[in-house]
This record gives C-alpha cells, sequence and structure tokens, in this order.
C-alpha cells in the first residue's frame, strides 16, 4: 500500500515540476474584482462604465460564432433595459474567478442565474449563464464569450421591439 502512495505522489509532483505548466486560478484578484463592477455597470444600465473596460477593439460572442463589438453588445445592453422592467443583482449569488494560463493568457470567468421581469409580458424570465472575458493590454477585456440559451430573452426582446 505505500508503495502506492509513493507512486501517486511521485505522479502528482512529478507532472507539475515547473511553475510554468501551473495554472492559477484566484477569486479576489483585481480583474475579478474589475469584473464585478463591470457587472454593476451592467446592472446599472451605465454603457459608458462598461466601455471602460472593453477594448475599444472587443470580440464579442453572444452565443454564437458570429462576432460582434461593443456597439452591439451596448445596443443589447439598452434594450434589456428598456424591454424588462426588473433586473436584479445576482452579483450576491455569482460564482468569478480569475485563471492566468502558462501561456500567459488571463481569463475571467463567471457563472450566474440572470432574472428579469418583462415590461411588456409582466413575465419573469430566469437564465443559467456562463461569460468568460479575455484580458489584453491595459486591463482592458479583449474577448467576450456569452454562452447561455438566450430563447426566452429574444422571445421577451421581440414582444417589447414591437411596443417601442
Amino acid at each position: 500500500m505505500k508503495f502506492h502512495y509513493l507512486i501517486l505522489i511521485t505522479l502528482l509532483f512529478g507532472c507539475a515540476n515547473n511553475k510554468s505548466d501551473v495554472t492559477i486560478v484566484t477569486f479576489d484578484d483585481e480583474k475579478t474584482k474589475s469584473i464585478r463592477s463591470h457587472y454593476q455597470n451592467y446592472l446599472d444600465n451605465n454603457i459608458e462604465g462598461l466601455k471602460s473596460l472593453w477594448s475599444p477593439n472587443l470580440k464579442i460572442y453572444l452565443t454564437e460564432t458570429k462576432q460582434s463589438g461593443v456597439e452591439d453588445i451596448s445596443n443589447l445592453i439598452i434594450a434589456q433595459h428598456k424591454c424588462f422592467s426588473e433586473i436584479p443583482s445576482f452579483l450576491e449569488d455569482a460564482i468569478i474567478e480569475t485563471k492566468t494560463y502558462p501561456n500567459g493568457n488571463t481569463w475571467t470567468s463567471s457563472w450566474f442565474i440572470w432574472k428579469a421581469t418583462s415590461s411588456v409580458s409582466g413575465n419573469t424570465i430566469s437564465i443559467p449563464v456562463h461569460i468568460g472575458f479575455k484580458w489584453g493590454e491595459g486591463n482592458k477585456i479583449v474577448e467576450e464569450y456569452h454562452m447561455y440559451n438566450t430563447k426566452l430573452m429574444e422571445e421577451e426582446l421581440a414582444l417589447c421591439s414591437g411596443e417601442i
């Protein structure tokens, strides 16, 4: 049995003998805090605050392979705040972590439940969300990936666009 433990320990430490092979995960670093503030800007419908963290050349993928940019996401956020009477804070329950990989790339990932009440139908929708942010020069977000099902949100936005 001691032999098995020795092999296990050797494998565990032998596979990560170089610090460059290690991914660092943090939950209370400056980038994670920046994303929390970024989400607060979203909740406050503060587009200029959001833009302050986005690179002007932001590549954003809104649950599809088509690339969008800063104006596309800004227009979507404006529409969400027009079409939903209430978007409660999700920050208390959000999981947000930043990872720095051996290749030098740094990503912040977040998971939360997005909820909102439609100002047209009165329906409250709830969507599990995962968003990944890639950091670039000047501590700006250079890539953003949204991974969630947009069906319910799109239905309510379509109802609202008929009302506006």
